[in-house]
């Protein structure tokens, strides 16, 4: 199972904010804005405190996507 980020920087280039604003405001570190860029996992609290410093919804800054395997054996039922 794989996450993406890509609605978290189109909500900052929205709010016309960088990375660096984003992980000072929410207090996370370079090395998990790191992980974010590279679509790895995080923790459910750095995501809370990402969309508490956004004032947004979870859904709004995180797309699950379907393992291909999966997908394949979701779509033969």
């Amino acid at each position: 199972m794989s996450y993406r980020y890509n609605k978290l920087w189109k909500i900052l280039i929205d709010k016309e904010m960088n990375k660096v604003e984003l992980r000072d405001a929410a207090g996370i570190t370079s090395a998990t804005l790191a992980k974010l860029s590279k679509n790895q996992n995080v923790s459910m609290e750095i995501l809370g405190r990402i969309c508490g410093t956004l004032e947004c919804d979870i859904g709004d800054i995180v797309e699950y996507v379907r393992d291909a395997e999966k997908e394949y054996l979701y779509e033969k039922k």
